[in-house]
C-alpha cells in the first residue's frame, strides 16, 4: 500500500480552512474515487488530473486509488484542489518524493494538457496558510504576485505540472515560453475574472477625470460630502432629477483616504474571491465604488447564491462606498436588509450548506427624487402625482433605514446663473481630499489604542463618557430627544458628525455649534444656522456667522415677546423635522426684522 499527503485550501466566503488531501493505492481493479464533500467541479478533477498527469509525461498508476480531502465534514468547491490532488497521487506512486510535499500548499487548476490555470480567491488563501504555519505555497505563475502580497511565506509560481515535478525532483526545468496571444484575452485567465457587476475598485480613466469641481453649485452637498468622507457617515442625497446628486456620489471614493496595508488586503481578499480582481494589479490600494441597479435582488446586494454563499455588493463595497441611486425602487426587503451591516459592519448569512461572516464596512450613499415623477417640491409647482403617490413614494424608504443615515441633505435644483457661469472658487477634489485626509490623521489619534479608526464607528456610550464635549454643547440636542425629534441612536449619530465638523475645523472638542451643524445635516431644518454659499465655504467663517446669528436670534427674543411664549413656538419650528411643517396658532406672527435667511446677507461678508 502506498500513501501521501500534502495540503491545499478551501474558502468559505473570505476564510481560508485548510484541508490536508491525502492519496491512497492499493491492489485492485483501476479506479479513481475522491471523497470529502466535493462539489460537482470538484468531483470532476478525476478527469482532469488523469489527463494532466498522462500529457505531462508520466505514467498514470493502474491500481485502486482513493483521494480524501479533510476534514470531510467542511464542503469543498471550485477547481483548485487540482494541482494538490496530481502531487498527491505522483507522490503515492513514488514518482515524487512523499516528504517533499508534505508540508508544501498548492493552489490551481489543471488543464487537460497539463498547464497549470490560475484560480480565485489566492489571497485568501495563502492567509490562511500563514495563518496555519505554512511557509511553501505553490500557485499559477500569473496569480503570483498576489500571492506574494502575504508577508512570511516563500511562493512558488509554476506555468505546468511538468515543471513543478521538476523543481520537486531537482531536474532541470523545461523550457516552457509563456504563449503570446495577440489580439484576443489570454485563456488561462477565463474565470478569473468575472463581469465587474457595478464594481469600481481601482482608478480607472474615467473615474480619475471626476473632479468635485465639476459640479454647479450645490454648496451645502458638497460640505456635507465632505463630512461624510472624513467621518465615514452614511449619507441621502434628496432633490429633483439634474440636481447632481448621482455626479456627487460618483466624486466620493476619490475624497477617501488610501487604504492602509491591513486594509488593502481586507478589500483584495472580497474582490479576490468574487472574482474580480484586474490582471495586473493585484493590489486594491484604493476605496472601491460599487453601485448596482435598482433590480438587483436581494442575494446580489447582501451575498448569496446556491450552496455556500458568495460576497455580494455590501461586502465588495468593504472600506468603499455602496451608492444605491434611485433607493425609493429597490424592493423594500433589500433596503431593509442593509440595516444590520450598517450597525455592525458585518454580515451574517446562513444557508443549509453553511453560515459565513463577511466583511461589509461601507460607507453608503443614498440618492432619490421627491417623488415618481421628480418635480415634488413645498410649492407644489409642476408636480403630477397625487399627496398619496408621494407619501407611498418617500416611504419606501423605511424610518429604521434612514435613522441609520447621519447626513439627510435635500440638493436644490441648479439655478441658470450657477450652471451657466464659471465658478473659479469652487474647490478641486485635491483640495477637500486633504482636508479629508488631516480630519482622518487628528480622529486616528484621538481613538490610538482603540478598535475605532473613524468616528462614525465609535459606539455612542463612549462618545458621551470616554471624550467630554464643551460645556452646554449637549443642551439643544438633549431638548431634542425629550421633544421625541430625536432618536437615541440619532442623537448618538448628531455627536459622531458633530466630532467630525470639529476635527474638520481644528478644534480639540466639538462645541455648540458643531452639535447645531450636525443637527442640520441629519434633520436637513435650520438649527439656527445659515445654509449659504458662503456658510459652507469656509468653516471659520461659517463658525463666526452662525455665533453671531445666534446672538442676534436670542435678542430678538426678547423686549415685547418675552411673556407670550412666541420663542417656544419660533423653537418649535426650528426643531420640526424635514418634511413635516409644524402648526402654529394663528396670533402666532413673524417677529419683526429680517428673517433668517435674509440675515446672512447682512453681515456684509
Amino acid at each position: 500500500m502506498a500513501f501521501a499527503r500534502t495540503c491545499s485550501v478551501a474558502l468559505v466566503g473570505v476564510d481560508g480552512v485548510i484541508v490536508e488531501v491525502q492519496a491512497d493505492l492499493e491492489p485492485g481493479v483501476a479506479a479513481f474515487t475522491l471523497v470529502g464533500l466535493p462539489d460537482k467541479a470538484l468531483s470532476e478533477a478525476r478527469d482532469r488530473v488523469r489527463a494532466a498527469i498522462v500529457n505531462s509525461g508520466e505514467a498514470w498508476p493502474q491500481r485502486k486509488l482513493t483521494v480524501g480531502l479533510s476534514p470531510a465534514s467542511v464542503p469543498k468547491s471550485g477547481s483548485g484542489f487540482d494541482l494538490a490532488v496530481a502531487c498527491a497521487v505522483l507522490a503515492a506512486a513514488e514518482r515524487l518524493d512523499p516528504s517533499a510535499i508534505a508540508d508544501l500548499l498548492l493552489i490551481g487548476e489543471l488543464g487537460l494538457d497539463g498547464r497549470v490555470r490560475p484560480v480565485r480567491g489566492v489571497l485568501p488563501s495563502v492567509l490562511a496558510a500563514a495563518d496555519a504555519g505554512y511557509q511553501r505555497v505553490v500557485v499559477a505563475e500569473q496569480t503570483a504576485a498576489e500571492a506574494e502580497l502575504v508577508p512570511g511565506v516563500s511562493v512558488i509560481g509554476v506555468r505546468s505540472l511538468r515543471q513543478l515535478i521538476a523543481v520537486l525532483t531537482g531536474a532541470p526545468e523545461p523550457e516552457e515560453p509563456p504563449e503570446r496571444i495577440v489580439g484576443r484575452p489570454d485563456p488561462l485567465m477565463a474565470g478569473l475574472m468575472l463581469p465587474s457587476a457595478g464594481v469600481r475598485g481601482l482608478p480607472d480613466v474615467a473615474a480619475s477625470r471626476m473632479d468635485l469641481a465639476d459640479v454647479a453649485g450645490q454648496y451645502e452637498a458638497r460640505r456635507a460630502l465632505e463630512i461624510a468622507a472624513a467621518g465615514g457617515h452614511h449619507i441621502y442625497l434628496k432633490g429633483p432629477p439634474g440636481a447632481g446628486k448621482t455626479m456627487l456620489a460618483e466624486r466620493l471614493p476619490a475624497l477617501l483616504p488610501r487604504l492602509t496595508q491591513k486594509e488593502a488586503l481586507e478589500v483584495t481578499a472580497v474582490h479576490s474571491v468574487a472574482g474580480l480582481l484586474p490582471a495586473g494589479r493585484p493590489l486594491i490600494d484604493h476605496a472601491p465604488y460599487c453601485s448596482p441597479h435598482h433590480s438587483t435582488t436581494m442575494p446580489a446586494i447582501v451575498g448569496g447564491g446556491s450552496g455556500l454563499p458568495r460576497p455580494g455588493a455590501v461586502s465588495l463595497a468593504h472600506r468603499g462606498v455602496l451608492f444605491l441611486d434611485e433607493a425609493p425602487e429597490f424592493p423594500v426587503r433589500v433596503l431593509d436588509a442593509l440595516r444590520q451591516p450598517l450597525e455592525a459592519g458585518e454580515v451574517v448569512i446562513a444557508r443549509s450548506a453553511g453560515s459565513l461572516r463577511l466583511p461589509a464596512r461601507f460607507l453608503l450613499c443614498l440618492a432619490a427624487n421627491p417623488c415618481p415623477c421628480g418635480r415634488h417640491s413645498r410649492r407644489g409647482e409642476g408636480c403630477e402625482c397625487t399627496p398619496a403617490m408621494v407619501s407611498r413614494y418617500q416611504n419606501r424608504l423605511s424610518g429604521p433605514l434612514l435613522d441609520r443615515v447621519d447626513l439627510q441633505v435635500q440638493v436644490a435644483p441648479v439655478t441658470r446663473a450657477e450652471l451657466m457661469q464659471r465658478d473659479t472658487s469652487a474647490e478641486t477634489t485635491a483640495i477637500v481630499a486633504a482636508r479629508v485626509l488631516a480630519a482622518r490623521e487628528r480622529a486616528a489619534a484621538r481613538l490610538a489604542g482603540t478598535l475605532w479608526r473613524t468616528n462614525a464607528e465609535v459606539p455612542g456610550h463612549e462618545l458621551r463618557t470616554r471624550w467630554q464635549l464643551a460645556p452646554g454643547a449637549l443642551n439643544y440636542a438633549a431638548r431634542q430627544l425629550e421633544r421625541g425629534l430625536l432618536t437615541a441612536r440619532g442623537l448618538d449619530r448628531v455627536l459622531r458628525v458633530a466630532w467630525t465638523v470639529a476635527d474638520l475645523a481644528g478644534r480639540d472638542r466639538p462645541e455648540q455649534r458643531d452639535i447645531r451643524t450636525a443637527l442640520v445635516l441629519r434633520t436637513g431644518v435650520e438649527q439656527g444656522l445659515p445654509l449659504t454659499e458662503q456658510f459652507f465655504r469656509s468653516p471659520n467663517l461659517a463658525a463666526d456667522r452662525a455665533e453671531s446669528w445666534s446672538d442676534d436670534r436670542a435678542e430678538n427674543r426678547t423686549g415685547d415677546r418675552s411673556g407670550d411664549g412666541s420663542d417656544e413656538q419660533s423653537e418649535e419650528r426650528a426643531d420640526a423635522p424635514a418634511g413635516r411643517r409644524p402648526t402654529r396658532p394663528r396670533s402666532a406672527r413673524r417677529p419683526p426684522g429680517p428673517t433668517p435667511t435674509e440675515k446672512p446677507e447682512e453681515s456684509g461678508t
